[in-house]
């Protein structure tokens, strides 16, 4: 008994101590010379925008981003909460492993090989991919959890870790896919004979249904959103790279991940969750078909990581073997740490045009267009923009006082929009105008103007000759000049004598956005 009680109270300190080197370690691994990636500066804006659905995300985001918001909006708080979610995947990946009675080594094990993984870099963005992670977690601790104790309550909350995961990306539908048919094929199916399974579903429907309905009322816009990856992302997205792509997440720690897949299909301890290991392959090959981007796949690693630890903490239990439980770890940490300066933005864009090598060997430098840059894509998203916004300003000061109030600011593309209305905001701009954009979410949060007098333009393009049908004088008021940063050449122009007809124009164009989006 007092064994068992200071087992456990070591696993909690190793817990603890775990948790808090996440979270510091999000505070260290991005260099200050970095902005903020340009999706932060779309999710940020939603706060602004509260709603039932938007083109890019569903609503759960938006939230998150009021409270941000409500919390000062400091880069701070922006990066804390992905963090947060990360740790709390962890500490659900450690309660996964104490329900399948593994011990602090065990716990130790997978932390670690969580924290020096991909993982670490995904919850460095404020994006909606930590929450999936979390959420696709939740859902598999809540299976383990009923089947260990066939707590019916287990099955109420699985609908409430789907119904938010859902609303934060629709990605969840994916682990569905492959979860339910696993289920079918395993004796765990006596569960869809179980009435709480199915108030579960009612209360992830009740959940989902408002952004269902926004979907619906607006066209499904998240259709034209998928065709869009489709035609521009994932046409690009190499079959064969992407399963090279699940390991390599893992580096040093994917001998866990490996041993979780095999464990679960094989070792007879955990026959009762053999389809947990069918999902994963179930989901794996509906990815493969898709073409879908490696990192939608990674909510299926904590799990892994979780019964990977456990088996071999019995493993090197035996004999010799429980002298080679240091060499593991070891194995998780260092091939992570000899890559750490390369997986995250800790040198500044100079340095890493330098060693452009080392990360090209990393396949780092592949962008979405399927194509070798000088930095990596989420690190060349994060300059620029303090430039650009300060520019914008240095254009609104160009107009006169009384007719700042009919100026109206329009971006190119939603990280510009974001981005300005994020520094501005912080600079205290007082009353700059929101930026707005044709792009993105932007397109439903256009102000009503009946009078523009002066326009700010943001955008990787001049003014052509169509844009002389809407201003008489334009002023370039300068452009981003490192020319590492992804809106390298962006300009930022003042333009005046802005034709009468310009917002019945807009609101013409912006119809035709619109309407664009309900195509599909």
């Amino acid at each position: 008994m007092l064994a068992t009680v200071l087992n456990r109270n070591k696993s909690h300190y190793v817990l603890i101590a775990l948790v808090l080197l996440k979270m510091l370690l999000h505070y260290c691994i991005i260099n200050p010379v970095y902005d903020l990636h340009r999706d932060e500066y779309l999710h940020l804006d939603m706060a602004d925008h509260i709603s039932a659905g938007y083109l890019s995300v569903p609503p759960f985001t938006a939230f998150i981003s009021l409270l941000i918001k409500w919390l000062g909006g400091a880069v701070f708080w922006v990066k804390f909460f992905p963090a947060l979610f990360g740790a709390i995947t962890m500490v659900l990946m450690w309660r996964i492993i104490e329900e399948l009675r593994g011990g602090w080594y065990a716990q130790l094990l997978a932390g670690l090989a969580f924290i020096c993984s991909v993982m670490l870099r995904l919850n460095m963005l404020y994006q909606p991919n930590s929450f999936d992670v979390l959420s696709w977690t939740w859902v598999f601790y809540l299976l383990v959890r009923f089947i260990h104790s066939g707590r019916r309550l287990c099955l109420l909350w699985l609908g409430v870790a789907i119904g938010l995961g859902f609303l934060n990306k629709y990605n969840m539908l994916f682990l569905l896919a492959g979860l339910i048919p696993a289920v079918l094929f395993s004796p765990q199916r006596r569960v869809f004979f179980n009435k709480y399974l199915y108030l579960g579903g009612a209360i992830a429907l009740l959940l989902a249904l408002p952004n269902i309905v926004w979907q619906i009322r607006n066209g499904m816009p998240v259709l034209h959103h998928m065709a869009e990856l489709t035609k521009y992302q994932l046409v690009n997205v190499d079959r064969t790279g992407f399963l090279k792509t699940q390991l390599i997440f893992f580096m040093g720690g994917a001998f866990l991940v490996i041993s979780g897949l095999l464990a679960l299909l094989l070792y007879r301890p955990f026959s009762l969750y053999r389809f947990l290991g069918l999902t994963y392959l179930f989901v794996i090959l509906l990815f493969l078909y898709l073409r879908a981007k490696d990192y939608y796949a990674l909510g299926l690693y904590p799990m892994l990581l979780a019964f990977g630890a456990v088996y071999c903490e019995r493993l090197f239990s035996g004999r010799w073997l429980k002298y080679t439980r240091v060499a593991w770890i070891l194995l998780a940490i260092i091939p992570f740490a000899y890559a750490f300066n390369v997986i995250f933005p800790v040198l500044g864009p100079a340095a890493i045009a330098q060693k452009a090598k080392k990360f090209a060997q990393f396949g780092l430098l592949r962008w979405e267009d399927g194509k070798d840059h000088r930095l990596p894509q989420d690190f060349a998203d994060m300059l620029g923009w303090r430039e650009m916004a300060e520019l914008s300003r240095k254009a609104f000061a160009l107009i006169p006082d009384n007719e700042k109030p009919y100026t109206l600011v329009i971006c190119g593309n939603y990280g510009q929009a974001g981005a300005l209305n994020y520094y501005n905001r912080q600079q205290g701009a007082g009353i700059f105008p929101p930026a707005v954009s044709f792009n993105a979410d932007y397109v439903f949060w256009f102000p009503e103007m009946e009078d523009i007098r002066y326009l700010v333009l943001v955008d990787d393009e001049a003014p052509d000759e169509r844009a002389h049908e809407i201003a008489t004088v334009f002023i370039k008021v300068g452009q981003v000049e490192n020319p590492l940063a992804r809106e390298y050449g962006t300009g930022v122009y003042l333009l005046k004598g802005i034709s009468k007809a310009l917002p019945a124009r807009l609101a013409e164009w912006r119809q035709e956005k619109i309407v664009s989006l309900r195509k599909y």
